[in-house]
């Protein structure tokens, strides 16, 4: 078999090799703090410091850190759910091998079904997917020097001494304001997302983001209508996710065709592709997994909507909630079959393993764009730094539980995540305001309104949409001033994001090394 220009085994093997360091301290990260940064810029910039010198291309450099970013999503994925079942019931028995099973059942499918989309998301949607644009830039910029790496470089800075003093030190507060009504989170990286993502899906974000903190909370709570706070919240989260889901759902019926009868994805996909891959899940969770062939089905075409729902999300916002996803698939299994407890932890992992790869897939995807990379070559080293990162992640799952013991609230690995999946799949959930959100948040979508960042904006704290606001506001301005500094801006908004995300992981890296 010929490969690709793009493809060599160097880009591989450091694909490989970083996929596996990026996946140990990810699983660490999202168990211990419960945040878990995009790594594709940190990743970008270390291919490149490895590669450069020895004469590699920036496509060559591209298809290296498309593998290693991979490892970090693959392991949130795996952290943001199999813990609860240890939350849920301390002696519950979940094998390694088990674990390993959905873990890269779930790379697989999601490898596979970003190979169907690609296409229709990155060149015919062309939608921002602002992490991807932000190595992109990264890598254009430290490469021709100048100018623009300069302004480029500058506001990554910036961003990362911002972040430093925030995270790191603790000097300068997260917060500022009043979270529950008025608050700006003092993110660099928020405001560039923002920026890039633009003013039509950012103003929807943002009125999701008002309408639910500014309308929804406020009335129901002076009508007496909500009983409690957590209440209140619960109602609200369950209709922002109604509205994601039901946005993918318009999607993906809208879009069925083109996905798969015209194969708009890879070149390698069309009807035999998305018949292998189907025919493959569910082989795969019927021999490994011991699901019955209709749950099977029924699981490999919900990880389908969910990974189109994950691409969508992603382009628009930077925000890929992989455990939403995890936790909606559970939630509609539960309608037709009977699950275990570990059944049903292990579908969220499948799932949320999925969408962070395709998350995390397209964004790569959209640098390769940029960059002019065969999508190809890419596609082979996300797989393989896919499943490398389900093997290390799964690995350092159960050697931090054999080390820590319990985990969730109030213990020293709390997994925020994993706890709210734990809370829904143990039937903490508001079925109406979900069902509600769904069919209002199809029909938006139907008629062209981008309801999916509406439902995200419903879900996210509002300190988090009104940063990002700021951001969109800004690229409003310059849009609509007619000057042609959109460049400068971009670069800087790529800054930001590259920054925070680089700084990001720096720290996390040094609390593993130091115990912190």
């Amino acid at each position: 078999m010929e490969f690709p220009a793009d493809f060599s085994w160097r880009a591989l093997f450091l694909g490989l090799g970083g996929a596996a360091v990026i996946a140990a301290s990810s699983t660490y990260v999202a168990l211990r703090l419960g945040a878990l940064p995009w790594p594709t810029v940190f990743v970008a910039v270390a291919s490149m410091a490895f590669l450069r010198p020895v004469g590699a291309s920036l496509r060559e450099i591209n298809v290296a850190h498309t593998g290693m970013s991979a490892g970090g999503l693959v392991a949130g994925g795996v952290a943001f759910t199999l813990p609860g079942l240890w939350m849920a019931d301390p002696e519950a028995t979940l094998s390694a091998a088990q674990a390993f099973g959905a873990a890269s059942t779930g790379a697989l499918l999601g490898a596979c079904f970003t190979a169907m989309v690609r296409r229709s998301f990155i060149e015919e949607q062309q939608l921002p997917y602002p992490m991807g644009t932000a190595a992109a830039e990264t890598l254009l910029a430290g490469d021709s020097g100048g100018y623009k790496a300069r302004v480029l470089f500058g506001s990554l800075g910036f961003s990362g001494v911002i972040t430093a003093l925030r995270d790191g030190f603790g000097v300068i507060p997260a917060l500022v304001g009043n979270p529950a009504t008025l608050g700006f989170w003092l993110s660099p990286m928020a405001l560039g997302i923002g920026y890039i993502i633009g003013p039509l899906f950012m103003g929807s974000w943002l009125a999701g983001g008002v309408l639910a903190h500014g309308l929804f909370l406020p009335l129901g709570f002076r009508f007496g209508f909500f009983p409690s706070e957590g209440a209140a919240l619960l109602m609200k989260n369950s209709l922002g996710i109604g509205l994601i889901v039901g946005a993918g759902m318009a999607t993906l019926f809208r879009g069925m065709v083109r996905f798969v009868r015209r194969g708009r994805g890879l070149p390698l996909a069309g009807w035999k592709w998305s018949a292998l891959t189907v025919a493959g899940g569910c082989a795969l969770l019927t021999a490994v997994m011991g699901l019955s062939l209709p749950l099977s089905l029924l699981v490999v075409f919900g990880v389908w909507l969910c990974v189109i729902m994950a691409a969508t999300l992603t382009g628009q916002t930077g925000i890929d909630p992989m455990e939403v996803f995890g936790i909606l698939l559970v939630l509609f299994a539960r309608w037709f079959f009977p699950l275990e407890r570990s059944e049903a932890y292990l579908l969220a992992a499948v799932v949320a393993v999925a969408t962070g790869l395709a998350g995390d897939a397209l964004q790569d995807f959209k640098a390769g764009r940029v960059l002019g990379t065969n999508p190809f070559s890419q596609w082979l080293n996300e797989v393989g730094g896919g499943m490398v990162g389900a093997f290390v992640a799964v690995g350092a799952l159960f050697i931090m539980k054999d080390a820590y013991g319990a985990m969730g609230p109030g213990t020293q690995l709390v997994a925020p995540q994993a706890f709210a999946v734990k809370s829904v799949v143990e039937g903490l959930f508001h079925g109406g305001f979900f069902l509600g959100g769904a069919i209002t948040g199809m029909l938006l979508a139907l008629l062209g309104i981008p309801a999916m960042t509406l439902g995200i904006g419903v879900y996210l704290p509002l300190f988090i949409s009104t940063t990002a606001g700021i951001g969109g506001g800004v690229r409003l301005l310059v849009d609509k001033t007619g000057k042609r500094t959109d460049g400068n801006g971009t670069l800087i908004a790529s800054g930001f994001l590259g920054g925070e995300g680089l700084v990001g992981v720096l720290i996390a890296l040094l609390k593993v090394v130091t115990g912190g």
